[in-house]
């Protein structure tokens, strides 16, 4: 007669690889003033609607393939670049032509707002069939993204320089929030790679 081994999990087993998941994750903070940089080397200011969507496609392309990549499994790559090329591009011309251009506090976080709901809504399209409330992602990206703006520019970032993307102060916190949203709208048990 043989038997089959159980395996028990403890919930300081799964607190450690929640853990570990995050802070994986979090290194996805990187990719966001990177691609601000290539997005200003390749585009300068993000002064007229033809720079801010390229700018903001380039920044997609670049954050959304990390995230993926540092997803741990939970999202699925191409759709999720896909999604956030798409929702950046429109997101930030939208954002910035909303606010005609302007960096003043309230122009910096109204103009997030715009790009968070615009990236929160394709974003949440490209979730896996199994994430749990799907749309609180897109509630959530767009409270992020004015967020991370004006921690940037609280920061002493000098954000009249029309950035496509706010500022490494301001990537923490939407990566941190972010992602540990994203342990809980995407479980374990949702398989991403099913969902390319």
């Amino acid at each position: 007669m043989s038997t089959t081994p159980t395996i028990s999990i403890t919930p300081a087993a799964l607190r450690r690889t929640a853990g570990r998941r995050l802070l994986v994750w979090s290194a996805s903070f990187l990719s966001i003033p990177a691609a601000g940089y290539l997005a200003t080397f390749v585009v300068g200011r993000t002064d007229n609607l033809g720079s801010a969507v390229v700018g903001g496609a380039l920044l997609g392309a670049i954050m959304g393939f990390v995230q993926a990549l540092l997803s741990s499994g939970r999202l699925p790559r191409i759709r999720w670049t896909v999604a956030t090329v798409v929702g950046a591009g429109i997101g930030v011309g939208a954002g910035a032509a909303a606010v005609g251009y302007g960096t003043t506090l309230a122009d910096i976080a109204m103009g997030g707002l715009v790009t968070g709901i615009i990236v929160g809504i394709a974003q949440a399209l490209a979730l896996p069939t199994g994430a749990r409330v799907r749309w609180s992602w897109a509630v959530l990206t767009a409270a992020l993204w004015p967020l991370a703006w004006v921690v940037t520019t609280l920061a002493g970032i000098k954000v009249g320089e029309q950035f496509v993307v706010f500022g490494s102060s301001g990537a923490i916190v939407y990566t941190v929030l972010a992602g540990l949203a994203l342990q809980f709208i995407v479980p374990d048990s949702v398989p991403a790679r099913a969902a390319r």
